[in-house]
């Protein structure tokens, strides 16, 4: 479960930072613009688009550049977040709004749902995706990004390590677990398919990026400078032979030419209605 006061503290703490370090965060957003641009023949020039976790903006330039004359509800958890984003823009046609899309309620329809980066924070994303797909328009998509269960894979395998050297018995983990693809696809299959929604359609993909760190220190001081460090409810594990045994471990099990190794699993998925 996450904390989501936690994860807003994050998140707004590090606003300043975050496009100096979201490196695979930038890549994803061109990925997923990459994903929508077959299906914009089903629009209006003046298509509504909400983008869910808007960070600082780098998605909403993209969306803006790909339909200049849509109007678009911008919306992050992070209060950090959305006062940079409104520095950054000033074209009238971009509203920014402040909350977590999983409590609000905004009560408009969109023809587009975008969101980069942003469903492995939710804690119910069951619900989560009925409620954006009921507030689609009647030929509206849904196209969203996300991080796979092979993200961090090396600090992963490197903390399950340092427990058994440690002869540690704790099911606390180093951060957040993710959904596999197929995992999440039936997810959202079945979550839709018990309700009476219209006709929908999934198609997603996945593909993997790679970072290259000069230590295991600078890889987590890189995920901490974007906010995304670990947000759980659940209590940390601050053991501190545990954390220099998990960093022996990856550093040795994990280095590549010198630098050690970051694996982000990065997933893309639409729900469009079919009509």
């Amino acid at each position: 479960m996450i904390n989501k006061q936690l994860l807003r503290k994050h998140f707004s703490r590090n606003a300043v930072n975050y496009d100096k370090y979201a490196a695979v965060q930038k890549k994803m957003a061109h990925e997923l613009v990459d994903f929508i641009k077959p299906k914009r023949s089903k629009f209006s020039k003046n298509i509504r688009i909400l983008d869910i976790g808007c960070g600082t903006g780098y998605l909403t330039k993209q969306l803006t550049d790909l339909f200049p004359l849509a109007h678009i509800t911008a919306v992050d958890i992070a209060p950090g977040m959305i006062e940079l984003a409104r520095e950054n823009f000033k074209q009238k046609n971009v509203t920014f709004l402040c909350g977590d899309i999983e409590e609000m309620e905004i009560g408009e329809k969109y023809d587009l749902i975008v969101s980069n980066a942003t469903f492995q924070w939710f804690n119910h994303l069951d619900k989560t995706i009925q409620k954006l797909y009921g507030m689609l328009n009647g030929k509206g998509i849904i196209c969203f990004s996300t991080f796979g269960n092979q993200t961090f894979t090396e600090l992963h395998q490197s903390y399950q390590k340092a427990k058994q050297y440690l002869g540690l018995d704790t099911d606390i983990l180093p951060g957040q677990s993710f959904y596999s693809f197929d995992h999440l696809y039936n997810l959202c299959q079945c979550t839709l398919n018990s309700q009476e929604f219209p006709p929908f359609l999934i198609t997603g993909k996945e593909c993997f990026e790679y970072e290259y760190f000069i230590s295991v220190k600078a890889f987590l001081e890189s995920v901490k400078k974007v906010g995304a460090n670990n947000s759980n409810q659940e209590r940390h594990d601050k053991s501190l032979s545990l954390l220099k045994e998990m960093i022996r471990i990856y550093d040795t099990d994990f280095r590549e030419k010198n630098k050690i190794k970051a694996t982000y699993h990065c997933l893309f998925f639409s729900i469009e209605i079919l009509n």
